[in-house]
């Protein structure tokens, strides 16, 4: 089992978003204390739902500051970035920290990112694929030329090439956020692991890994590489005496940050958005996830293991919204809960 932070640099009602920047940036680093596996960073724009603009170069921060966890972003939004460019920098990072760098991307939403990068609209809605493959390309070959509609250019050479890590993995792991079945056929034919979100109970996970596998077999992918796959499922962690009390923690704080963070979001093209209920979210997050005590959050990640065959967790921590709470809650997963998994 290996259990990692979710990390959003959300801003709390209240807050500014310099506070949830170092809040985010320090429990990375309680994370690595507390025997974490890995950090996971959301990229967001002009949003206070999280802060963070660029998941790329908050990893690099972190790996510059951290020595052994694994970063991974959670994910960088591929319709508003160039995919060689992403991919530049996915091969830098992964050189440059021995191997501790996940490059997860995702196709993000119809948002008004689109617009203000120039991407248009349908760079989201039908461009996901090329970009991926484009990418794709970019940290397995030792030269890429672009031959589709959105990019086109002649032969140039990888430089750094991911390949050249001494002593570590080829390239670096490469995830797929998977929010619907084509993302997951998607995901399954490229024999990328996903990254399943908070908001799925472990019934719907389990449904998403069983389409994925048939997916990447139908594909030709190798069976002992379906059987291994790395998928990550995402979710919440607050660590109390009693569910009630961590539950309650989250209650007094994740729905107004739901409710700021999640309205502020513009559509690029006016479409209709419809919201979920800042409490009944956070009350349905709390029943699906490790919050309570340290044996009632060990079994719930245990139970999503079993039940989904995913062992490898991305959980936000930082639902309090304050900095001392959230540093505690990071060392209580680690320090309290990790043995219990074994």
């Amino acid at each position: 089992m290996r259990v990692g932070t979710f990390v959003l640099a959300a801003q709390f009602p209240g807050q500014g978003q310099g506070e949830a920047l170092h809040r985010a940036v320090r429990s990375a680093e309680v994370a690595e204390e507390s025997g974490l596996d890995a950090v996971w960073l959301a990229e967001h724009h002009f949003v206070p739902y999280g802060v963070c603009p660029s998941a790329v170069t908050l990893a690099a921060l972190l790996l510059g500051r951290t020595r052994r966890i694994r970063v991974g972003t959670a994910v960088s939004v591929l319709p508003t970035a160039h995919p060689v460019a992403l991919g530049e920098q996915a091969a830098l990072l992964h050189l440059t920290s021995g191997g501790r760098f996940s490059l997860g991307v995702g196709r993000g939403g119809p948002w008004v990112d689109l617009e203000v990068f120039g991407a248009g609209l349908a760079a989201y809605e039908t461009g996901f694929a090329d970009s991926l493959d484009l990418l794709l390309d970019w940290l397995r070959r030792p030269s890429v030329a672009g031959r589709s509609q959105r990019y086109s250019f002649r032969e140039v050479p990888v430089v750094p090439r991911p390949d050249e890590l001494i002593g570590g993995p080829e390239r670096p792991e490469v995830i797929v956020a998977c929010t619907s079945p084509g993302s997951v056929r998607l995901a399954g034919e490229r024999g990328l692991p996903m990254l399943l979100g908070m908001h799925c109970g472990d019934e719907e996970k389990a449904e998403m890994v069983a389409l994925w596998r048939r997916s990447a077999l139908a594909a030709g992918r190798a069976p002992e590489e379906v059987a291994t796959a790395g998928h990550v499922s995402a979710g919440v962690a607050q660590i109390g005496r009693s569910a009630a009390e961590a539950g309650e923690t989250l209650l007094k704080s994740m729905p107004g940050w739901f409710r700021q963070g999640l309205d502020a979001h513009m559509t690029v093209d006016g479409r209709a958005r419809v919201m979920r209920d800042p409490v009944a979210y956070t009350e349905l997050l709390c029943r699906l996830h490790p919050v309570g005590p340290p044996r009632l959050a060990a079994d719930r990640l245990a139970a999503t293991a079993e039940r989904t065959g995913i062992r490898r967790f991305a959980l936000l921590t930082e639902g309090s919204g304050d900095l001392t709470a959230t540093e505690e809650n990071v060392r209580r997963l680690g320090e309290d809960v990790l043995p219990l998994l074994g």
